[in-house]
């Protein structure tokens, strides 16, 4: 599901979350005729802003995930072991496909903590306005331009092959594990990262925010407007 297009859905279930005291609230202001329009919707929009603020990432990130058909998970644990125990995915879903063919291309030499890091990035990007708000534009985004995607593999001008069956279907389990929004943050928002071998000059900008594996971590900047 699209973010721009699940907002709707958000502002339904953060208002659920809000709890029978908070809607009692909102019954009572929203019937009080000394308090005007503009106040009523002050009261609605900051009882579901609060709502928003008590959710953790994994659950905003299911509000913006694809809609996967997601059994039983539990606890996840980052080891090829508990992956091993959990059944591979059917791969029909386009998101699911996509993310599970960046991981494969970007971080199947990783440790498993290191594709849910490259996985997080993606989400983060498909949650952020500035980026495409689907999985599948994130990762195919500037492609067509020789080296000037966002993801090197879709624009290197090497063939896509996958060659190594088991490794995918371990980074499709970790990307439909990644999309049902169960797994604790690892970036701390993330929405960069590059191997440790290499340092673009944008790395210079950015605050780094974890280092996994071979990869450092980085969060973009918020650009402050001038007044």
């Amino acid at each position: 599901m699209a973010l721009r297009n699940g907002i709707m859905a958000l502002a339904t279930g953060v208002a659920l979350a809000a709890g029978a005291a908070q809607a009692g609230a909102t019954l009572s202001a929203s019937n009080d005729p000394s308090i005007g329009l503009h106040g009523k919707l002050s009261a609605l929009f900051g009882q579901e802003k609060s709502a928003i603020d008590r959710l953790n990432d994994g659950a905003l990130r299911r509000f913006v995930a694809p809609d996967v058909a997601l059994g039983e998970i539990g606890d996840v644990d980052y080891s090829r072991q508990w992956l091993a125990g959990l059944d591979a995915p059917a791969m029909d879903d386009a998101g699911l496909k996509c993310l599970a063919e960046a991981l494969y291309f970007e971080a199947r030499g990783e440790s498993v903590k290191g594709q849910f890091a490259v996985a997080e990035v993606i989400l983060n990007r498909v949650a952020s306005p500035a980026y495409p708000d689907d999985v599948c534009g994130v990762i195919k985004q500037g492609t067509g331009r020789k080296y000037q995607c966002q993801f090197t593999y879709t624009c290197d001008g090497h063939p896509e092959r996958i060659g190594e069956p088991a490794a995918f279907e371990q980074v499709s389990k970790v990307a439909y594990v990644s999309l049902s929004g169960v797994a604790e943050p690892l970036t701390d928002g993330a929405t960069h990262y590059h191997t440790k071998h290499v340092s673009p000059s944008w790395a210079r900008k950015f605050p780094r925010t974890a280092t996994i594996g071979v990869h450092h971590f980085y969060r973009q900047p918020v650009q402050v407007a001038n007044p």
